[in-house]
């Protein structure tokens, strides 16, 4: 078994630590746990360097981006705007280094124009059903909206790439599904309708990152 994999033994237990105590407003716990669940994702991507074939670029951008995260889950676990603020800032920063990641090892192809598509209509969708309860934020949102817009389809684009295997490829992808997934959560719940259990997106958050993560120990 990959040595990544072994991380998954404690990050579900800090993971449903996460969860639970944001559900019932155990804080201190919440502040604990959330960082330390990056943490261990972050772990588990240098584990890629265990292995005996690894891509340094791949490896090194992700690293960056989780730590990015783990800077953002710092800042978002705070209350305040300019907490919020400084959080979407280092989300923002940890996804333009996965799509930078993504662009560099991936390929382009016909492919792309129906996810580009798709990924702008469900974008424009959601900005509308949001756009009344962002008041001064509506331009870092679009831009983080963009971004996260970009990331995914270029995580798409690693299907085609002979880099990855399709295996390795689908984790990507699907890594970056279930990010994009926990992040409409988010924003749905503070700008649209507030939601008592929106922390169970943390599931995705956590599950997106950690394909992403385990991908790294998958190259041929």
């Amino acid at each position: 078994m990959k040595p990544a994999l072994y991380l998954l033994f404690p990050l579900v237990p800090t993971v449903f630590l996460t969860i639970w105590s944001g559900i019932v407003g155990r804080r201190r716990l919440f502040y604990i746990a959330k960082p330390l669940s990056t943490l261990l994702v972050i772990i588990a991507a240098g584990a890629s360097f265990l292995e005996p074939n690894r891509n340094l670029l791949y490896t090194g951008g992700v690293l960056i981006g989780l730590v990015l995260s783990l800077s953002g889950d710092v800042a978002l676990v705070l209350e305040g705007k300019s907490a919020f603020l400084w959080g979407l800032r280092l989300f923002l920063a940890a996804h333009i280094a996965y799509t930078a990641v993504f662009m560099s090892l991936g390929r382009f192809s016909p492919r792309d124009i129906p996810s580009a598509i798709l990924l702008f209509l469900a974008g424009a969708g959601f900005y509308a059903l949001i756009r009344p309860g962002l008041g001064p934020l509506k331009g870092p949102v679009i831009a983080y909206m963009v971004i996260i817009s970009l990331m995914v389809h270029r995580a798409l684009s690693t299907l085609t790439s002979p880099l990855f295997s399709p295996a390795q490829a689908t984790m990507i992808a699907v890594g970056a599904l279930l990010f994009y997934a926990s992040d409409v959560i988010l924003a749905a719940n503070k700008f649209w309708k507030p939601w008592r259990y929106h922390r169970f997106s943390l599931a995705l958050y956590y599950g997106g990152q950690f394909l992403i993560a385990l991908a790294a120990s998958y190259f041929r």
